[in-house]
């Protein structure tokens, strides 16, 4: 049975490290409110805010906090693999993955399960052309990607953790390169597809962050910062590169899909200052008020975060039954109704987590405890290798399919390889049924 929010902030050790936590929180917190923000819903369709007023773009200097996120998955990994590595008797890798899939893939496919379902009605009910409803289809999915490259990056932790313990910084600087040498293909030798691989070169990079930050690494934030703004600014102001640090529909390039070199700067930006705010954050979390707050939001964030474009149409599709009108994005009366539409899409989302919450942290909160616990045993690394490629392939196919015309054979294209969405949920669905059998444990009787 799981345990509440004042149990686990009550029982928190001293040596854990809230800041973590809290930065998992706000930056999910950061990505739902930009969302919500850049989401502009017309009678035509859903546009995006940034596009139409184009000076607003530099807010994505803020509002893109991904980088952050992976930050801390890097380092929570690495804490994660060594404390498993001590305890698991046998090959750790399938039970790593087991361990990290577990909590973020079931609520992914509970909320798979729920759109898919609402997408076939709509279909078979002739409801699914329209142009909103079938831009909320694809909408909706978007977000996955995200879910899809954390996916690799717990693929590639124990690698990357290796080469990290023997090469500390110049391993990240290897990526770094790496990163660089895609762009210098894509740009100036325009070699097709190679674009692709700055998925994992520039994500991996602020990923192997979070590893040196574990080993407590990263002692000169303040320059890391300052490193990373003036290479994201350079390469904005004298290179290929769009102000934009989230994608834009129609243009050329995007730093988001794929990737670039100034994503990555951004994020190394982006590392530097929230160090920077590591000791006058640790003192905050000291009080058991806001720790508390913290653990609660912690234990729903990932719930949240996939529902939260969910609550914002409904909002919308609440304004327009009710037959009011929906102003232009981005005019005076769309801006006065933004604080309204914030709070309900706000409240509607913590009534979505109430609902589905349970996926993401099984068990009844504050319901005792079990008189077992399980040890973990090896399991097959093969097997759970091949079962979170299927995962991460078929997350990544969902967020760039959507789930509109499921009956039509619809079809995206996944860097070179057209997918479907029935493909793609068929292949989320095998490689996380594949994971779980590959990790084993046993269990072990407590005393009293």
């Amino acid at each position: 049975m799981g345990a509440s929010a004042s149990e686990i902030a009550a029982a928190t050790p001293p040596a854990r490290d809230r800041y973590v936590d809290l930065l998992r929180v706000v930056s999910l917190g950061t990505v739902i409110a930009g969302h919500w923000l850049m989401a502009a819903v017309s009678g035509d369709g859903i546009g995006n805010l940034l596009a139409i007023v184009p000076p607003l773009q530099v807010l994505t200097w803020a509002l893109q906090v991904m980088p952050v996120f992976f930050f801390v998955g890097g380092f929570s990994h690495a804490l994660s693999y060594r404390s498993l590595a001590r305890k698991t008797d046998g090959p750790v890798y399938a039970v790593f993955l087991r361990a990290r899939l577990q909590r973020l893939l079931r609520p992914t496919l509970v909320f798979v399960a729920v759109w898919t379902a609402g997408a076939l009605a709509a279909q078979l009910l002739g409801a699914g052309g329209g142009r909103l409803s079938g831009a909320a289809f694809r909408l909706v999915t978007q977000p996955l990607w995200f879910i899809g490259i954390y996916l690799a990056m717990v693929a590639f932790t124990p690698p990357l953790l290796r080469l990290h313990e023997r090469y500390g910084w110049a391993a990240f600087g290897a990526l770094a390169g790496a990163a660089a040498a895609v762009d210098l293909l894509r740009f100036a030798g325009g070699v097709p597809y190679a674009e692709f691989l700055n998925f994992a070169f520039v994500w991996l990079a602020v990923h192997q962050l979070g590893f040196l930050r574990a080993d407590g690494r990263i002692r000169r934030p303040g320059a890391l910062a300052a490193a990373g703004l003036a290479g994201a600014i350079a390469l904005v102001a004298y290179g290929p590169y769009p102000l934009s640090m989230v994608g834009m529909p129609g243009e050329k390039v995007s730093n988001m899909a794929p990737p670039t070199l100034a994503l990555l700067a951004h994020g190394i930006w982006l590392v530097g200052a929230v160090e920077l705010l590591r000791v006058p954050a640790a003192a905050l979390l000291a009080r058991p008020r806001v720790w508390h707050g913290v653990v609660a939001a912690n234990g729903v964030a990932m719930t949240a975060f996939l529902w939260h474009l969910t609550a914002m149409l409904a909002v919308y599709a609440a304004q327009l039954a009710l037959g009011i009108a929906l102003p232009e994005p981005a005019a005076a009366a769309w801006w006065a109704q933004a604080p309204v539409r914030f709070l309900a899409a706000a409240a509607l989302t913590c009534v979505l987590v109430g609902a589905f919450r349970r996926f993401e942290a099984p068990g009844v909160a504050g319901a005792p405890r079990p008189v077992s616990v399980p040890v973990p045993a090896g399991g097959s690394g093969p097997r759970a290798a091949a079962g979170i490629t299927l995962c991460l392939f078929g997350v990544l196919g969902l967020s760039v399919t959507g789930l509109g015309g499921l009956l039509d054979g619809h079809s995206a294209t996944l860097i070179a390889l057209p997918v479907t969405a029935p493909a793609a949920i068929a292949m989320a669905i095998g490689g996380w049924l594949l994971v779980e059998r590959s990790g084993t444990s046993r269990r072990v009787r407590l005393r009293g």
